[in-house]
């Protein structure tokens, strides 16, 4: 059995969503291959301080803001690695080609580089997840103005909407659904709908988000192209995680309407819950559009929110 070896492992973003990849250099395994900057942890450092390290070795840059976000491991032909992966945001510096043959900015929507290691395969779709989830709250408001909240959040750049309406009765719940999809869809926005509450024999398009309880349930991943989940507790994340799932959704992270009376998270415990997870993690629960950098610093993906979405 191979020894595991710990990675840290850099996304390092500009503003535009871009992030950089690196060119493995001749006489390294995988030469030509592409991978996200980093470097192994050495004795007695934390992932975080080797990140700092072999950032300023390889590429000559100063961190600024790192954030815990993936932990992943896979197994090459010469070694086992846990691979830390942590957001970095904010850097200074101007950037070299110190072990690498070449430097690339590149989107995951539109990879122009390659190939890549294997191991980033599924980080590569992690990227491709939007960071703000709406999630709808029409029995509530009322189906025409959630719609019309709907177009101008779409319109404003939100990209992804999660159909949440277990009050609204079946008929008008299914015509709901599709008429949310292909809104979606026009304006190139992930639709999730809730498992829940689907009609018999009705498919979503892209998007499956499975409450906790039909969680649990789950011996195998659902069918989708993008299958995610709600979750309360370190077990259900876990779960969620053995499965395979896209994402998970963890909270509720402040005091909520939605809630009353039930003690929430707080983002300490949300960052201790989500620790060392292979799949993105977004905060819920009584958030709104500016508490994003401070989900992301706690290591959250990003934020779902109700009321916080369309006001």
């Amino acid at each position: 059995m191979k020894k595991i070896v710990h990675v840290a492992a850099a996304i390092i973003t500009r503003p535009d969503g871009s992030f950089l990849l690196g060119q493995r250099a001749p006489e390294t395994y995988y030469t030509g291959y592409w991978e996200f900057p980093g470097g192994k942890v050495e004795p007695g450092e934390t992932p975080h301080e080797a990140l700092v390290r072999e950032l300023q070795e390889e590429l000559g840059i100063t961190v600024e803001a790192a954030h815990p976000w993936l932990t992943r491991e896979h197994v090459y032909e010469h070694a086992h690695v846990n691979l830390h992966f942590f957001e970095v945001p904010r850097w200074h510096g101007e950037l070299q080609t110190h072990v690498h043959a070449a430097l690339a900015w590149q989107r995951a929507e539109s990879l122009e580089v390659g190939p890549m290691l294997p191991a980033n395969g599924p980080i590569l779709k992690a990227l491709r997840l939007p960071r703000a989830m709406g999630v709808t709250q029409a029995a509530q408001v009322g189906i025409a103005p959630q719609l019309a909240a709907l177009d101008r959040a779409l319109a404003a750049g939100l990209k992804w909407v999660q159909v949440r309406e277990p009050d609204m009765p079946l008929a008008e719940r299914t015509a709901f659904m599709r008429e949310v999809e292909n809104r979606c869809a026009a304006a190139g926005a992930l639709c999730s709908l809730n498992a829940a509450e689907l009609p018999e024999g009705f498919a979503p398009a892209r998007g499956l988000h499975l409450p906790a309880r039909l969680l649990m349930q789950c011996a195998q991943r659902p069918e989708g192209e993008w299958v995610g989940a709600s979750c309360h507790t370190r077990a259900e994340l876990e779960h969620a995680a053995t499965l395979g799932l896209d994402y998970a959704l963890l909270g509720h992270v402040l005091q909520t309407p939605t809630h009353p009376g039930q003690a929430d998270l707080g983002w300490s415990r949300f960052g201790e819950l989500i620790a060392d997870l292979p799949m993105p993690v977004l905060a819920i629960g009584g958030l709104r559009p500016e508490d994003m950098e401070l989900a992301r610093s706690h290591g959250a993906h990003g934020i779902a929110m109700i009321r916080g979405a369309w006001n």
